[in-house]
């Protein structure tokens, strides 16, 4: 059983920057991909980015890349969402996730954590 908590959401105007944090606590981080995923308001679930296991391999949706990075320190069972350059469209609750092969197979999910953008 994996738990996963995410925090580090809140607040920022247009252009901005925050870092999502997901603490794991359990055997499986470590070995698994990680990654994000957002709902805005009145849409769909989406992915936003993933790592794999050990970090050496990343990728993004489109509407992310160059302003999004996504990291992970398994010594510390905790990933990491850097977000830059925030726009009023990445406005929504993002949500951590660890699975087998993202982003098609989640096995568990973070409990969200908002992010609000002002223009």
């Amino acid at each position: 059983q994996v738990q996963l908590v995410d925090s580090g959401g809140g607040l920022v105007q247009a252009g901005g920057s925050l870092r999502l944090s997901c603490a794991a606590s359990g055997r499986t981080f470590s070995t698994d991909p990680m990654g994000w995923f957002r709902r805005a308001p009145g849409k769909e679930r989406e992915f936003v980015a993933a790592i794999s296991w050990n970090g050496d391999r990343t990728y993004g949706s489109d509407s992310v890349k160059g302003r999004f990075t996504i990291s992970r320190d398994n010594a510390k069972n905790t990933g990491y969402l850097q977000m830059t350059s925030l726009k009023p469209e990445d406005t929504a609750v993002y949500y951590c996730a660890i699975g087998p092969s993202l982003p098609r197979y989640v096995t568990y999910w973070g409990q969200g954590t908002q992010v609000t953008v002002s223009s």
